[in-house]
């Protein structure tokens, strides 16, 4: 009777270890199939971005060669419009050099204009500077901007909107206006300025510039009488060697031009200037940084 319980046990001893084994390799082999399944539904996955990337190339490709016969009608067409800008740019640059060239020996605008804007400047002396006679309205950047920033003070845009007013009255509402950005000569070098999208003082300039002509037509001044033009460091009105210089060069102009557009979109001669002195420009502002 012993010796059959001591067979018994080791018996069921036996069949227990035959079993563990069996079991871990069991385990292996499930863990194994898992892990190829993972494999294949990966690979099936990057399969089908394939063919839906491939399809999106035969695609391309396909409208590609569809309008093979179109590609110099095309070509035509982007020259065209590229002569259409760089005429635009041509004549807004006219304009200026026009503008900013007269001799300051007389106003160029009405009395009653006039008059208004040499009210405004003497208002907010730390912001705007006004040309009377050459009818320039200047902001000065280091107080209308954020060091570095095309986005307008809140000072800025209270003046703007007064600004507005007054460009908006019977005696100017047929003037046009041409906003042009300026900056000195130092190269745009923040990181915080580049991402903002202002890569150098082209951008800056322009993207000043655009934010006056925005908020012009937020507060009613119609985009058909005005135009927006960045110059970068090219049009310095003072020396870029001091901090004061470069200060005044920092800047965008409201330029009111002595023509008027009228109905029909043909511009009418300006009334006729009187004598006057031009104006004294303020004290620069303080060099910022880019």
């Amino acid at each position: 009777m012993l010796r059959m319980r001591h067979l018994i046990t080791l018996a069921l001893a036996a069949f227990m270890l035959n079993g563990c084994v069996a079991l871990d390799k069991y385990n292996a082999l499930k863990l194994e199939r898992d892990q190829y399944l993972e494999r294949l539904g990966q690979a099936e996955s990057e399969a089908r971005a394939e063919r839906e990337r491939a399809k999106v190339l035969k695609d391309q490709l396909d409208a590609l060669m569809a309008a093979g016969g179109d590609h110099q009608t095309l070509l035509q067409n982007l020259n065209k419009q590229n002569a259409e800008l760089q005429a635009k740019l041509d004549e807004l640059n006219r304009k200026y050099l026009e503008a900013v060239g007269r001799p300051p020996v007389g106003i160029a605008l009405p009395a009653e204009l006039d008059t208004a804007l040499k009210e405004l400047a003497a208002q907010y002396p730390e912001l705007v500077e006004y040309d009377s006679a050459r009818g320039i309205l200047k902001f000065k950047s280091d107080v209308t901007f954020a060091s570095g920033s095309a986005e307008l003070t809140g000072r800025a845009k209270e003046v703007l909107t007064k600004f507005t007013q007054i460009i908006n009255s019977p005696v100017a509402a047929r003037y046009e206006l041409l906003v042009a950005g300026h900056t000195d000569n130092v190269r745009v070098s923040n990181a915080a300025t580049v991402r903002a999208g202002h890569k150098d003082n082209w951008y800056l300039s322009a993207h000043r510039a655009i934010s006056v002509g925005e908020d012009l037509l937020k507060d009613g001044v119609s985009a058909s009488r005005m135009g927006v033009v960045g110059y970068a460091e090219q049009r310095p009105v003072d020396s870029n060697t001091s901090a004061a210089g470069r200060a005044k060069n920092r800047r965008v102009e409201v330029l009111i031009l002595p023509a008027k557009v009228g109905d029909t979109g043909e511009a009418t001669p300006a009334p006729a200037p009187r004598a006057a002195k031009p104006a004294v420009d303020a004290v620069p502002a303080e060099s910022m940084t880019k």
